[in-house]
């Protein structure tokens, strides 16, 4: 007896619940919307955000790493969106605007304000 009032509960009631089954279904799929909106899509435009920030923000003389993991300088920034980074004295690499690790570089910059021990 139990078995089949479950079913009937599964089954959504019958004629009656054929109806106001698809309101549901709507509002199951705008949740599942709203949070991959929520987890994956709205952090991914934040830090593409933050990243064009950075970028644009680059001043001479800033301490960088770029997304191979070459430490360097900014010792020119050229108006094609190119930068000329020393990597050793003497030493100058011509690199693209994007190829920047904002994160490596935050990390290399708080690392460098942090007094050894």
């Amino acid at each position: 007896m139990y078995t089949n009032m479950l079913n009937v509960l599964l089954m959504g009631g019958g004629a009656a619940g054929a109806q106001g089954g698809g309101g549901f279904q709507f509002i199951f799929i705008g949740g599942m919307i709203l949070v991959m909106w929520l987890f994956m899509i709205r952090p991914q435009t934040k830090k593409a955000k933050a990243q064009k920030d950075f970028i644009s923000n680059l001043r001479e003389g800033d301490k960088i790493v770029t997304i191979a993991g070459i430490h360097g300088t900014v010792k020119k920034i050229n108006e094609d969106g190119t930068l000329k980074i020393e990597v050793s004295a003497g030493t100058y690499l011509t690199i693209e605007r994007s190829a920047i690790s904002m994160e490596y570089t935050t990390a290399q910059q708080k690392a460098a304000a942090t007094p050894a021990k």
